[in-house]
Order: structure tokens, then sequence, then C-alpha cells
């Protein structure tokens, strides 16, 4: 296929970056918006492959000199100015401590290995905790580089076993089937490698790739073919769109929306050169839509704008909590005219210039802009080590201290797979007490001051703990896992047996409040799934109720609008107060209504008591992240384990 400019790749380009844009921006409407890096995948396996395989064809060998040097000509100098820019704006709102960490990141992203340095950290990309990142985007720039290395060999490869489009049919077949399987299977066995890994993605590349080797002559003069299948595409990348979302296992099956989708638009555009300017029915596929201006001008800065978008919103949501729309529209305008001025100063004239020139030469000019974004990013690094003062350690400690639980042995607090409980003791074995602290994460954080207060009164502590993993009977979907957690379950009935056959003295629960997860359900769903939980949370309490147990709830800690390490921690950089920054308005943070229910499930079970301590984080109408000087969350709803220390004493008076 002839490698001619094609509007309607362009149209793809805008829309590929326009749903990355939409769905990090936060437009609800596009959850699915994260697939446009997939439709950028299959359109690279189709420019690259046609332009390669043109090539060996017609002269049986490939200048990969050529090649690398307009890859570097074309991501190179944008890429690195970006980072720069990003890594100099750092500098005045993150924390030292963010700076280092992510400075580190900008190292790899100037090598094209930041992928490889998620995969190392177990960044999840949607993770909340990943909008601090304002380099995680160049994730999907990494594995495309790491195409770039290694297609072209594959197709010599394929040139070598035997010339002609069947064999490179074959060879790219058995490469994308090979990597479509293991990224099935690590989507849910290793989901962090089926979404960052680049041999696990290289599928999608390998089924653009294949779309150019679909013989011309079946669609060219095929005009109601070509454009049923290009609307069938187009519809298939809406519903890619509209219906996938975060909680759904990704990549795996659900990538093949949007790759089918891409690769039916590509192949719908198949000819369409020949018919440009033509009268006819040709007009009938979506190639004349993907041509229209808008489309073509936002397709024309897709790279620029996907390189400017993510650390702008970044960077916004640190200076501002809680972007209002208005806001996040001025973002938009902002990233846009970034990438307008990169676009005419930086990315075109290096692609036009002469300084990165065709040849071995062009690599040393290459290779010096990757090591000059190396050395930049580690000497930003350092300085931002050096820039960490008393108060920035101390508020690191904090956030990295464990609870006495888990600094006893981390797997107190069971991982998302197991399901065997393990049971951890803490004081005398004699004791003329016992007490099962039974719950989550959000049960585990009680641990530090709970095992304080029983050494006060002659009382043994025993821990059943699972990470995000409710006491209350309640079948739950796990963020991570991608799927239903059902490992939660049957840990759960076990721990219930064990606790009943213990026969302590009193079970403490704890657990993350369901209305930190009904928050952005509409008011019916909301009621339906407090009822859900409430059902399951008194059928937990009724069966320890049953076996003679008394219980006692202790009500869930308030969810603060910030990350509390992270917000404290810039403001001190800032050289302002934590507070009001940091803070949360009450109504938004302590879910008092959801306390209401819980109570009311709570009270209704005999032998049963509700402890509510949220007056030690929250007045009236705040809820606090620094209290008596000492941070109190190490994120957005977990204790530090140096405040939980200092609530041994109301934990005491409540539970003794």
């Amino acid at each position: 296929m002839a490698a001619s400019f094609r509007p309607d790749i362009q149209g793809l380009r805008a829309l590929a970056v326009g749903g990355v844009v939409a769905y990090h921006f936060g437009l609800t409407a596009l959850r699915g918006g994260f697939a446009g890096v997939d439709i950028f995948f299959v359109i690279s396996g189709w420019l690259i492959s046609t332009h390669l395989m043109q090539e060996i064809g017609e002269t049986g060998r490939l200048d990969l000199w050529r090649f690398y040097a307009r890859r570097a000509r074309r991501l190179l100098p944008a890429a690195l100015f970006v980072i720069l820019v990003t890594l100099a704006a750092g500098y005045f709102i993150l924390a030292p401590q963010e700076q280092a960490l992510y400075s580190r990141g900008a190292m790899f992203a100037s090598a094209y290995a930041i992928n490889l340095w998620l995969l190392r950290w177990s960044f999840d990309y949607f993770a909340a905790d990943a909008t601090s990142n304002p380099f995680i985007h160049f994730w999907s720039l990494s594995v495309e580089e790491q195409f770039y290395l290694a297609w072209p060999a594959l197709l010599l490869l394929a040139a070598w076993l035997r010339p002609g489009r069947r064999t490179a049919a074959a060879v790219i077949g058995v490469v994308g089937l090979t990597s479509f399987a293991a990224c099935l299977w690590l989507t849910s066995a290793a989901p962090a490698w089926a979404f960052y890994f680049s041999p696990l993605r290289a599928w999608e590349f390998a089924a653009g790739g294949l779309a150019t080797l679909v013989p011309m002559a079946l669609l060219q003069h095929r005009i109601w073919l070509r454009a049923a299948l290009g609307w069938l595409g187009l519809a298939l990348i809406a519903a890619a769109y509209l219906l996938l979302s975060e909680d759904l296992p990704f990549p795996g099956w659900y990538a093949l929306l949007p790759v089918a989708g891409t690769v039916l638009v590509l192949l719908s555009g198949v000819g369409e050169e020949q018919t440009n300017g033509r009268t006819g029915w040709h007009t009938l596929g979506p190639a004349t839509a993907l041509s229209m201006p808008p489309l073509q001008w936002i397709g024309t800065l897709s790279y620029s704008l996907y390189l400017w978008h993510w650390p702008v919103i970044v960077y916004a949501g640190m200076l501002a909590p809680d972007l209002t729309v208005p806001q996040r529209l001025g973002c938009g305008v902002l990233a846009l005219a970034l990438s307008v001025l990169t676009y005419h100063l930086v990315e075109n004239p290096a692609r036009r210039g002469a300084w990165l020139t065709v040849g071995a030469r062009a690599l040393a000019p290459a290779l010096a802009l990757t090591c000059a974004g190396v050395a930049v990013a580690y000497a930003n690094a350092h300085l931002a080590t050096r820039n960490i003062g008393p108060e920035q350690r101390g508020i690191e400690q904090a956030v990295e201290k464990p609870s006495i639980a888990r600094a006893v042995d981390k797997n107190c607090l069971a991982d998302f797979q197991t399901v065997t409980p393990k049971p951890c003791m803490f004081g005398p074995a004699d004791a003329s007490r016992t007490i099962v602290l039974f719950g989550d994460s959000h049960a585990d954080h009680w641990s530090t001051p709970l095992i304080e207060a029983a050494r006060r009164n002659d009382t043994k502590v025993v821990t059943y703990l699972k990470a995000s993993c409710r006491a209350s009977r309640l079948s739950t979907f796990n963020a991570v896992l991608k799927r239903d957690y059902t490992e939660c379950d049957a840990w759960r009935e076990q721990a219930i047996s064990e606790i009943i056959r213990r026969k302590p003295h009193l079970v403490v629960i704890s657990e993350f409040s369901i209305g930190n997860l009904t928050r952005d359900l509409s008011a019916a769903e909301r009621t339906a799934e407090v009822a859900r939980w409430q059902a399951g949370l008194r059928s937990t309490l009724q069966a320890f109720s049953r076996a003679g147990v008394e219980t006692a709830v202790i009500r869930d800690t308030p969810i603060n609008a910030s990350f509390a390490g992270s917000c404290v921690a810039r403001t001190l950089w800032w050289r302002e107060a934590p507070s009001p920054h940091c803070d949360t308005p009450r109504a938004d943070a302590a879910n008092d209504s959801t306390a209401a229910a819980e109570r009311a499930a709570v009270t209704s079970v005999p032998d049963t008591r509700y402890i509510d301590l949220t007056n030690q984080f929250c007045g009236p109408t705040t809820c606090h992240v620094v209290i008596s000087g000492k941070l109190a969350f190490r994120d957005r709803h977990h204790l530090a384990t140096g405040f939980a220390e200092t609530l041994a004493g109301p934990l005491e008076r409540a539970l003794f």
C-alpha cells in the first residue's frame, strides 16, 4: 500500500487524543477514553508496517539508520522539551520527596523505558495516587519506542524466511496471537504487566500491521463495503469510549473494541486517495467526516497535546483540588495552547530541520538528547533529595510507619489472594480478657491504639485482618483484581467461624465505609447499595450475637479530598500552613448520613455497641489532616500510625 498521507488517519489521531484528554480531564460520559492509547498503537502498527514493507519490497532491505533518524526527529525533541518544562514547574509545585521520586520517572521517560520503571514500583495507571505522577503518561510512548526497536527486525526475519506478503502475515500473526494470549492471561494474573509490558501490547501493533497486508483489490472498488467497515469501526470506538471503565480488566478482551474498531476504520480508507475529490458513493464512508478541518488540526497537534495535557491537569489539581468544570476547561485551553507552541517551535522545526540528519550521523544528536534528558532528571532528583528538610522527613516517616500489627508481621494484614485467615496475637497469653480486631485495613489502623489500650487493661488482642475485605457479609468488586472479590467472601466466613470458636470477650469491627464507595452513584443506587451493606453488616453481627459474643463497631474515619501526606508536604514546601489547604469540609469527609445508617444496623442487633470517635478528627464544619502538630492520615483515609497512638486513651474509654 502506498505510504501517502491519509487525512482519515489524522482524524483518527484526533479521536484518539480526544478520548485520552477527556478521560484524564474527568469527562465521565467518556469513561473509556483511556482506550485512545490503543488506537494510537494500532495506527503506529499500520503506518510503520506500511513504510517498512514498502521499503523491503522495493529494495529487499531496510535502511535502519534512516528509519531511526526519522523516529528520533519525530519524537525526541518535543518529548524532551515537555519533560524539562515539567521538571522545572515541579520544583515550585511538588514537595521535594515527590520531586525526587518523579524525577527518577523522568529519567526513564527520557530513555523511553518508564513503563519498566512503573512495573518495578507497581504503579497502577488507574489508582488514585497515579494522579500525582506527571510523567506516567509517557508509558505509552515507551511502549511505542520499544515497538520501533523490535518491529523492523521482525519484518526482516519474515523477508529472510521467504519474501512475500503471506510470510509476513504468518510471522506477524504468530507474534500477535502469542502476545494476545499472554495478555489475556496476565490481565487477570498480573494486571500491571499486561498493561505496561510492551511484548504484551505487541498484538495491538500487530493488528495494524496485519491490516496493511489485506489485498487492496478486495476493498478498493467495494465502496459500500468500505463504508460499512468504516462506520462499524467508529461504532466500536464509540462503544469503547462509552462502555469501558477503569473497573474492567484491561487490556484483555475489552481492548478488542478499540483495536478492532481502528483496524476497520483504517481498512475503510484504503484507496481513498484515488477517490477523493470525486462525487459518488465514496462519501458514504467516514473518511469525509474524519477529514474535517477541526479534526485535522487536532490530529496534527495530537502528539504535543498528548505530551502536555497530563502534566497540566496534574499540577492544576495540586494547586486547586476539586477543579470545577470551568477550571478544567481552562486547563484544556492551556494544554492546547502549549501544544500549538510546541508543535510550531519544537516539533515541526525538528522534524524538518537538518540538525537531525538522515543516516548514522542522526544517532549522535538523538543520543545527546536522550542523555541530556536523563542527566537533567538525575540532577533534579539529587537536588530534590538535598531539599528534604527535617519537617519533610518527619512527614515521610509518618506516612511510612506501619501499624503495630503490620510492624510485627506484614502478613497480619492478608493480601488479596489469601483465603486462609492468619490470626496475630498481641499481649500475654494468660491475659484475663481477649479482644478480637476484625476487618480490613481500616481495622488494621486501629490496631495501634487498641493494642496499647489492651496492654493497660490486662487484655490480649487477636487480629483477623485482610486488605479491602469488610467484616460485613457483603460481596464486593475488587478494583485491583478487576473482578468480584471471591477470596474475601471465603476468608470472611472462615474468620467468623474461627472467632466464634475462640469465644473472645469482645469483637471490635471497623471497615472502609460503604459511603466512600457510593459517592458517585445516583440517589436511588446509593440507597440500594447502603441497604445491601446494612443487611451484610447485620448478618455478621447476628452471627456473633447468636454465639454470645459481644461486638463493638468503630465508625469509619473521614475521607480527605487529597492525599494528606503529600498535601501537607507540598504546603510546607510552599511555606504555607496545611490548614485550610489540605483540610476537607465535614459534609464531604465524614459521611454522617452513612454513619447514621451504620448506627441503625448496629443498634438493631443485641450485644452490639457503636463507637464514634469522629470528633477526634473533625470539628463541626471541618475535618483536619494535622491535629496537635501530628499528621493524622498517611493518605486519604488511613490513619497515620503516629497519630493513631494518641487515640489509645479515647479508645480505652470507649471499650473498657
